[in-house]
């Protein structure tokens, strides 16, 4: 931790703390878990002398903290330079005096409010315990609760932005009066010329050579000059006739000591120059301190008031009365104040301020800059303290001028009545509807309507609402018949404030429901009815037609409407069917009128099909994609389209892979998600179910051969929209995998069983389920591997382990997904599969 080092004698001024910044912050955590509120804990520490400044220092260090940056929050402290112009000693004073104004904007701002002292940054520790949220909270609202009194005019003299250091550049004035310390400069001209510079002796005079001593002290400037003058006759000759002049001006001049005392910064004796001012001097001083007076400053010199500050004239009125230029021994004192009071609410600036005895409500009023625009100024309220407790008072308008205000008084202006005096709203079919005033030109209902510039063609003016506040502020609502009430025949009706008139449209009171059409158009959905619209119009609106659209069925499906009925009835609507030729319904459809909630459907032409592909591969002639030229398009004249197979095509191994339909790709998504959900507990399972991804393709196991020698049987597959058929090269090897002592491909041999391949791969293993070894083909067909179990070219034999725990077989699941007509079947098979 870094110590801010201060001046022996500022310690000893400043030894009237209250609470450290650790004392702070533990006092907000017993205090919160006590259960008090923010507030009361703001109140309190406010009372123990805590200031704003030193929560916000708290505040901003723990926010630096949480950023890194504690070091350079710790090391805020800083020395401003010289901010007038003196010797080495006043330097060094102000110095002293800038360090305390520096040192006191990050600790606090008023010594006798109690500001802490703690020369020794806090602890860091307390920025990071484990409850730091919940305390940075507490400590926010704490500050933010703590009842600061911001007094209107005290920053003035201890702000870094301003400052109040007397121009040396100027003239002298004519009423300086010169002394020890001073710097005379005397030039003679005429018939004479000489150019003197000698300093006032600390006896109070000069020496100048052939003449001796001339005794200045005291004397003005001008005084000086008629002195000097008459000394140097008896030595310059001429000067009585006026052939010779001299004048006397000023040069370095001296400092003057001035003592401060009473409620300001830093009290003392300062040294200053002598063009220095009373305001000057509060500066120096580091400005006045929180019970300061800004209204009663005295200045005494030889024991005698000379003047009275009030800086409110100053600072209001720009009158600079009592600031008074000073002179050695000069006492200035700050006395504390008499009267505060304070003003908030609805004033452009509410804070603080210091009053006189004689002052009144209207006073602080134009203190605080006048009311703003949206303030009750009938009336203030004013809280008193009696002594033993609280009064308060409600001070009309007219009091303001004669109300005379006491110290402590607290003022609250409020703010007017967030409704109108002579506001009426018009809603609905009019073309000008929103707010109005009721005025010269705005009495009746009528007048109303016609200011909004009539009634809108689609108006409903039989029955219009009026909503009206009743004598006990409950809402009313009155029918009237505007019709006639526009034509003269029924009696107009007076408004009155708050009136809100609903004028309902004709559309408004129809129930108009949205055209829905569905099927073969370009933008299918829902358009708003109107009036006589037809097919052809809802078809227009959609876009049109798409190609596969068909012209010879529109279904329209209608609503039964009955509101007379008592009866329930079995059918649930009317359903229409229209022809179209050009865009026209035609036959029965030729005048069909839609009506609203009707439903259009057109269908897709039993006539239309787009083109659908198949693709065929390897030891073919021409190989590649082909157009599905007719439905049940078999295997055997894809072959032939394909030009027929080549030598060396290995045709028993020909493969067919088809795609899953959208049913089926969901099916086993949902087997798969269903699988995860019901074995929580299985983690090996679980794990090992997470890696299987989900293919939209499948092999369809096929024999090519036979569907070439059998055109048109049960072996020549019909092909679908999608499909793959590969037809590989001749093989040459088997492929043996699994739990075996060293899988691997092997050459074919023909007429070799099963053993002599399992042989080649080194024998079963240790794991090996031998009864459930199996062979798959390469064409796709599997088979159980059996001691006399054909074994064929590009074949592969996979012989699987035992298992290890008793787990899901997740091949079975997902093999059996295809074959669910529903996931209300697949859930439940599912849930068996675990029990």
């Amino acid at each position: 931790m870094r110590r801010v080092l201060l001046p022996l004698f500022m310690v000893c001024s400043l030894m009237v703390s209250a609470l450290t910044d650790q004392q702070v912050i533990d006092y907000i955590k017993k205090q919160s878990a006590a259960g008090k509120t923010e507030q009361q804990i703001g109140k309190e520490l406010l009372a123990k002398g805590v200031t704003p400044d030193q929560a916000k220092r708290i505040k901003a260090k723990y926010e630096a903290q949480q950023r890194g940056e504690a070091a350079d929050s710790r090391n805020s402290t800083s020395v401003n330079g010289d901010r007038r112009r003196g010797n080495s000693e006043n330097s060094r004073q102000k110095d002293n005096v800038s360090t305390r104004r520096n040192y006191e904007k990050g600790v606090s701002q008023s010594r006798i409010q109690g500001g802490p002292v703690d020369f020794t940054s806090a602890d860091d520790s307390y920025y990071n315990n484990d409850n730091n949220g919940l305390l940075y909270e507490n400590v926010n609202l704490a500050i933010d609760s703590l009842n600061y009194k911001e007094i209107y005019g005290h920053k003035i003299f201890n702000t870094q932005a301003l400052s109040f250091e007397p121009s040396e550049n100027l003239a002298t004035p004519q009423n300086y009066r010169l002394g020890p310390g001073d710097e005379v400069i005397i030039d003679i001209w005429g018939t004479s010329e000489d150019h003197l510079r000698e300093m006032i002796s600390p006896e109070g005079s000069i020496m100048i050579a052939q003449i001796g001593p001339v005794y200045l002290n005291g004397m003005t400037i001008s005084d000086a000059n008629k002195h000097i003058k008459n000394a140097f006759s008896r030595k310059y000759a001429g000067m009585s006739e006026a052939e010779t002049d001299v004048q006397v001006t000023l040069g370095q001049v001296r400092t003057i000591q001035v003592d401060i005392l009473g409620e300001v910064a830093t009290p003392g004796t300062f040294r200053m120059s002598p063009f220095s001012s009373v305001f000057h001097a509060l500066y120096l001083s580091g400005g006045i301190n929180d019970i300061g007076s800004l209204r009663n400053i005295q200045v005494l010199r030889n024991n005698k008031k000379v003047a009275g500050v009030d800086i409110y004239e100053y600072l209001f009125n720009g009158k600079t009365n009592g600031n008074i230029r000073l002179q050695e021994g000069d006492v200035i004192i700050v006395p504390p104040y008499e009267q505060l009071v304070s003003i908030d609410g609805n004033v452009k600036r509410p804070m603080y301020y210091e009053i006189k005895p004689d002052e009144t409500i209207k006073t602080i009023l134009d203190y605080a800059g006048g009311f703003t625009g949206d303030a009750y100024s009938g009336m203030v309220r004013l809280e008193r303290q009696s002594g033993t407790e609280n009064e308060l008072y409600n001070i009309e308008r007219g009091e303001f001028g004669s109300y005379r205000l006491k110290d402590g008084d607290m003022i609250t202006v409020g703010t007017i009545l967030d409704r109108y005096a002579n506001r009426v709203e018009l809603k609905g079919a009019v073309y000008r509807p929103g707010m109005f005033a009721i005025g010269r030109d705005i009495r009746t209902v009528s007048d109303l309507i016609r200011k909004a510039d009539g009634l809108t063609d689609n108006a409903y003016d039989d029955r219009v609402l009026l909503y009206r506040e009743g004598p006990d502020m409950q809402l009313q609502i009155i029918a009237l018949d505007l019709k006639n009430i526009m034509a003269g025949i029924s009696p107009d009706v007076e408004l009155k404030r708050n009136d809100i008139i609903e004028i309902s449209s004709i559309d408004d009171l129809t129930d108009r429901g949205d055209i829905t059409i569905a099927g073969q158009v370009t933008n299918p959905g829902t358009y708003p009815y109107a009036e006589n619209m037809t097919v052809e119009d809802i078809i227009l609106q959609a876009g049109g037609l798409l190609e596969g659209a068909s012209t010879a069925r529109v279904d329209v499906s209608r609503r039964i409407v009955d509101p007379t009925s008592v009866t329930a009835t079995q059918q649930l609507s009317h359903v229409y069917s229209v022809s179209i030729d050009g865009g026209f319904a035609v036959g029965k459809g030729e005048h069909f009128v839609l009506k609203p909630y009707d439903r259009v459907v057109v269908r897709k032409s039993p006539g239309y099909g787009a083109q659908t592909t198949v693709e065929i591969n390897g030891e073919v002639l021409f190989d590649g994609e082909y157009v599905l030229q007719r439905r049940n398009e078999r295997v055997s004249e894809l072959v032939k389209r394909a030009g027929g197979v080549i030598e060396g095509a290995y045709i028993k191994g020909a493969s067919l892979s088809r795609k899953l339909t959208e049913a089926e790709y969901i099916a086993r998504k949902e087997t798969l998600r269903l699988a995860m959900a019901n074995n929580q507990a299985g983690q090996a399972d679980s794990l090992a179910l997470s890696k299987i991804e989900v293919s939209d393709t499948y092999n369809v196991g096929i024999d090519l051969q036979k569907a070439l020698n059998n055109p048109g049987s049960t072996y020549d597959l019909v092909m679908q929209p999608g499909d793959v058929l590969y037809v590989p090269q001749e093989q040459s090897t088997v492929k043996i995998t699994g739990d075996v002592m060293f899988p691997n491909a092997v050459v074919y041999e023909p007429g070799k069983k099963l053993s002599y391949y399992i042989d080649q791969a080194g024998g079963y293993g240790q794991q090996a389920k031998k009864g459930k070894a199996f062979i798959v083909y390469l064409n796709g067909t599997v088979a159980k591997a059996k001691k006399n179990t054909p074994i064929e070219p590009g074949c592969q034999i996979i012989v699987p382990s035992k298992p290890k725990n008793s787990g899901t077989d997740w091949t079975k699941i997902l093999t059996l997904a295809t074959s669910f007509t529903s996931v209300a079947t697949m859930a439940a098979t599912i849930t068996n599969i675990f029990k």
